[in-house]
Parts: structure tokens; sequence; C-alpha cells
């Protein structure tokens, strides 16, 4: 399992919380200093079942600066979007945990970091992944 956070986000600290309570075994990825390339974005939108759009950070100061807002949200336009979270990965939404099974998630909630977590005796698969 790998974990795309940023260490300043709350959201990622409650995130690798979870994992630790779990006994998760993980990987940690500094995005912002490891930013993934356009196909590792690829890769990981296809696991989430996402487009490009849906995992940016629309209201991060370099969205305005790219005019991130105005642009189209369609297949012509989805190389421009992967582009820019490659090249500006303070726009990728985070944490992003990926699954050794092949799940993934945008880990902002606890549901949806115990969602990827594997099944045990003591904690049985959730309800999405059964």
């Amino acid at each position: 399992m790998e974990i795309w956070i940023n260490p300043a986000c709350s959201k990622c600290a409650s995130a690798l919380s979870l994992l630790d309570e779990a006994g998760a075994d993980y990987t940690v990825r500094r995005y912002l200093d490891d930013p993934p390339t356009a196909a590792e974005l690829e890769a990981v939108l296809a696991r989430l079942g996402l487009e490009p759009w849906d995992l940016a950070r629309t209201g991060e100061p370099v969205a305005a600066e790219l005019g991130l807002a105005d642009w189209p949200r369609d297949a012509a336009a989805r190389d421009r979007w992967i582009g820019a979270l490659a090249a500006h990965p303070a726009l990728i939404q985070r944490p992003v945990i990926t699954a050794d099974d092949g799940a993934a998630v945008i880990g902002r909630t606890p549901e949806a970091v115990r969602s990827v977590l594997p099944a045990s005796p003591e904690r049985p698969a959730s309800p999405a992944r059964a």
C-alpha cells in the first residue's frame, strides 16, 4: 500500500494514524517532493475511477494562476489536466491511497481510509469491497 501525503495536511495525518492503528503495511510518498509522473497519475486515476479534474484542488493559488476554473472538463482536455497535476503537484487532492489489491481512494474521511484496509478476523471487509 502506498499513501501520497503532504506532511502539513491534517487529513494526511489522520489517514496515517488510521493506517498505523490498523497495523497496515504502507509506504509514504511525499508527493510535493516526489511528484507523480503523468503516467502515474493516469494509473491512479484509472484505479480511482476518476477524471483528472475530480482529483484537482481547484482552490489552490496555482489553480487560479492557471485559470483551471475555466478549463473544459472533457476528453479533449484530459491530457492538459494531467499535465497540470504533474507539473503542479499541490493541485492533487490528498491523501491518495493505493492498496496492494488494486483499490484506491482519496482518504479524506476515516471511512475512505478503512475501505482500503485488508480484511482481518477482527476487521471484516467493508461492504464496498466485500
